[in-house]
């Protein structure tokens, strides 16, 4: 994401079934298909929005008789007030070859039916306004600008492309614009050359396979700086020029350095060759793409606040969950954007204390709690999703934020992060379903964790509990109900600490309070000052919890 208001309040800190095989994704996947390589030739101009492409996809076919090859290319249209794209022809081995073009589908007809294990490359020559996706307008300073803003599905608009998470691919952009201009894009540069009539040439390659909504552009008047390094790859900032002292200082500082130092330490390597912290004015937010992330023109205002430092860190952790590791389907964009949200606060827990990071899972329980009151039957993993303006809401980052944090809580903190490195090693720079990493934490932890994931992300629900203790002869007499009416109820480890006089370390004991009443007896040495439900703050509910009269 984007533009939508959740990337914001994400980091304001403010019978068991499962997705991969029940809950597909309504796009046409083509799993006979891998597109290897898309190498983006585009020619941009002052004096229209009219761009001009040559797109080269390399593609690999995986089985025999494949007769044609779908992309995803939005076709110019009354429909669109004109705009979209038109397909002039398609080329393949020096040769035009049929195609036709209708709605967002550009079909190639295969001179002759695919091999397994081949490869082919087609170049298909366009020209069209965008409609969407590319963003051609004046920034907030009157000076025009071209930025992507592909999410989730938005790349079809001026790319043509399987425009869907789950085929990941390699891309190139060969930019040639007006030279006044400055080019950005995922990769690292290998050209920038001054061409005749004032023109100039930009070719980025990535060179890692990513998904599509990933792909990014930015040409504008930039200023430029290589602020550091990490792991040997330059970490830069691009910002508009009337923006550079205050850009480069908000952007600068050590802090990405520190958030990709973490997150390599903690769950693997770092996928991409460089890192860029981009503004523009195509996101309201923030945008992750792959090694060259998209922040909102108002986030600099140079003084480096909690609102857009925590942006920062919600992008780079998107580097490793939702760039590096994709989700297969958008019905599991959980993968990205709540792994994304938790992260940042694990991050936070690291560099600014337990407080900060407690400060922000009870901010996220309020937006929980918000959203579960005007949605109660929502569920984070999507049933088979139609609308894409539906793939993201803020239960996702919150909720879905809170459940990782949950996982923790019931495999222990160890184990957590063994299963994280696991998920990773074993998935990255590819795809991955909520099976897939329910199965590495398992294999972690050697518990089964069905009923967790379950309860949490396939069914709708809040936890409330109330109860009461008392002592008497030794022992504390726990009485613990669930007590939401929305007819859900959970089986969770819950922590219950006995706090004693003058003792500032209390005793703690754990239960699973799984039935609608329970009752729990602990023994104690003493009679206690107090008795605390979940003292470490590890269960997403609301309590109320006294000493019986």
């Amino acid at each position: 994401m984007r533009n939508a208001k959740f990337k914001i309040i994400s980091i304001l800190f403010s019978t068991v079934v499962f997705a991969s095989s029940v809950y597909p994704d309504t796009y046409p996947k083509n799993p006979k298909i891998d597109v290897v390589n898309y190498a983006f030739k585009l020619e941009l101009s002052d004096q229209s929005d009219e761009i001009s492409g040559e797109a080269t996809i390399d593609v690999r076919f995986l089985a025999d008789g494949l007769t044609d090859l779908r992309l995803d290319l939005t076709n110019q249209s009354d429909a669109l007030n004109g705009k979209g794209m038109r397909v002039g022809k398609v080329i393949s081995n020096g040769k035009e070859i049929a195609f036709k073009h209708a709605g967002d589908a550009l079909m190639i007809t295969l001179p002759t039916a695919s091999k397994a294990n081949e490869r082919r490359s087609f170049t298909v020559f366009y020209h069209g306004i965008p409609a969407t996706g590319l963003k051609i307008a004046d920034n907030k300073y009157g000076e025009r600008t071209f930025f992507s803003d592909n999410w989730p599905d938005k790349g079809r608009n001026w790319l043509p492309i399987v425009d869907h998470p789950y085929d990941k691919a390699m891309c190139e952009f060969i930019v040639t614009a007006p030279s006044h201009y400055q080019v950005v894009s995922n990769g690292i540069r290998i050209e920038e050359t001054d061409l005749p009539g004032g023109k100039r040439l930009t070719h980025w390659k990535q060179s890692v396979p990513i998904a599509s909504w990933l792909y990014v552009l930015g040409v504008a008047r930039f200023a430029v700086q290589y602020a550091d390094e990490f792991d040997g790859k330059s970490i830069q900032s691009w910002v508009y020029h009337q923006d550079r002292d205050a850009g480069f200082f908000d952007y600068g500082g050590g802090l990405t350095k520190n958030v990709l130092s973490f997150y390599s330490d903690a769950i693997g390597p770092f996928s991409y060759e460089k890192l860029a912290n981009i503004q523009s004015n195509s996101v309201s937010g923030g945008m992750e793409a792959a090694s060259a992330i998209l922040y909102g023109e108002n986030s600099v205002v140079g003084d480096r606040n909690i609102r857009w430092r925590n942006v920062i860190i919600h992008e780079i952790a998107h580097q490793w969950f939702g760039n590096a590791v994709t989700e297969k389907d958008w019905d599991e964009v959980w993968l990205s954007e709540g792994f994304a949200t938790y992260f940042t606060l694990l991050f936070i827990e690291h560099q600014y204390g337990r407080d900060a990071f407690v400060d922000g899972l009870r901010s996220s329980k309020r937006s929980v709690d918000a959203f579960y009151a005007k949605r109660p039957d929502y569920i984070l993993i999507h049933d088979n999703l139609k609308n894409m303006s539906d793939v993201t809401t803020s239960q996702i980052y919150q909720k879905g934020s809170w459940t990782l944090h949950m996982l923790r809580g019931v495999v222990g903190t160890e184990d957590f992060w063994k299963g994280i490195r696991n998920y990773y090693r074993k998935y990255r720079d590819s795809n991955a379903t909520v099976d897939d990493f329910r199965r590495e934490m398992e294999e972690a932890s050697g518990k089964d964790l069905k009923q967790f994931f379950d309860q949490w992300l396939f069914k709708p629900g809040t936890l409330k509990y109330s109860g009461e203790w008392k002592y008497a002869g030794g022992n504390v007499t726990v009485k613990l109900d669930q007590v939401q009416t929305d007819g859900s109820l959970f089986k969770m480890p819950v922590e219950i600490a006995v706090y004693y006089p003058g003792q500032a370390k209390p005793q703690i004991e754990v239960v699973n309070a799984g039935s609608k009443s329970n009752t729990f007896s602990i023994k104690v040495s003493a009679e206690p000052e107090k008795v605390v439900l979940d003292p470490n703050t590890w269960l997403l509910m609301d309590a109320d919890f006294r000493r019986a009269d």
